[in-house]
């Protein structure tokens, strides 16, 4: 939100509640994003899907994301909407790309995990929606909660980082930051890959691990030693489930 004159937490809050947009879009219009598709692991764990399935649908999807950020830059870039509020806007986003090019390790890797823990919540809790209103719904809450706290996406910073890159290059959005040549040191290619990598790698643990890995064991994991038993009666008739009753 630029120059909105709001605190700090109402203006993450409504970012949040704005950024929400795009995974509904995703899981409405039925897209591919690769930070929901490490849920993929309950199907691999259950015996569906094999490995080398898995690695690539991600793999795919992936690159797939990477080209559609990219191609959304380029699009963006060329409304110039960056010039809007006397290079404000291209401020804003030169700024963010700044901030995330600039965490470190560590930083990026547990604010990866954090947020695709919530991201792959919110598709989870689209499983038990039964219209399109519901879907929403459960989507807006957990991603209004990681962008509002600052954790990191993977697919997002695609778009956040490319767009801080090509934004470095104009005088009037570098006045409007504030940024000298040597504030943007870290931002280039090599930058945006040392974010990629330990975001990247924490988003798989927090969606794949955290949530799908989890979720499936306390719910989908067979349930060997369990028998189904028929009363004496049941039996007798030829079996039946009037009655039934489970045997450790």
């Amino acid at each position: 939100i630029t120059d909105s004159g709001l605190g700090f937490g109402m203006k993450k809050l409504i970012g949040g509640l704005v950024f929400s947009l795009g995974l509904i879009l995703v899981v409405i219009a039925g897209a591919e994003l690769f930070t929901g598709n490490n849920l993929i692991v309950m199907a691999w764990v259950s015996g569906k899907l094999t490995l080398a399935q898995v690695m690539r649908n991600w793999v795919i999807v992936y690159f797939g994301n990477l080209i559609g950020s990219l191609g959304t830059v380029v699009l963006m870039y060329l409304t110039r909407q960056w010039t809007f509020a006397d290079y404000h806007v291209g401020a804003t986003a030169l700024n963010i790309a700044v901030a995330k090019v600039n965490l470190s390790f560590t930083a990026a890797l547990a604010r990866g995990i954090l947020c695709n823990a919530l991201v792959c919540l919110a598709v989870w809790l689209c499983m038990s929606a039964r219209s399109v209103v519901d879907k929403i719904f459960a989507i807006v809450f957990p991603i209004t909660a990681f962008v509002a706290s600052g954790f990191e996406h993977s697919i997002a910073n695609m778009y956040f980082i490319p767009m801080g890159l090509v934004l470095k290059g104009e005088p009037a959005v570098l006045a409007a930051a504030g940024k000298t040549v040597a504030d943007l040191a870290n931002l280039n290619v090599l930058g945006f890959l040392r974010n990629l990598l330990p975001v990247t790698t924490g988003n798989i643990f927090g969606g794949a691990f955290m949530v799908a890995a989890v979720y499936w064991f306390i719910y989908r994991r067979p349930h060997r030693g369990r028998q189904v038993v028929g009363s004496p009666a049941t039996k007798a008739l030829g079996g039946g489930s009037s009655q039934v009753g489970l045997r450790e």
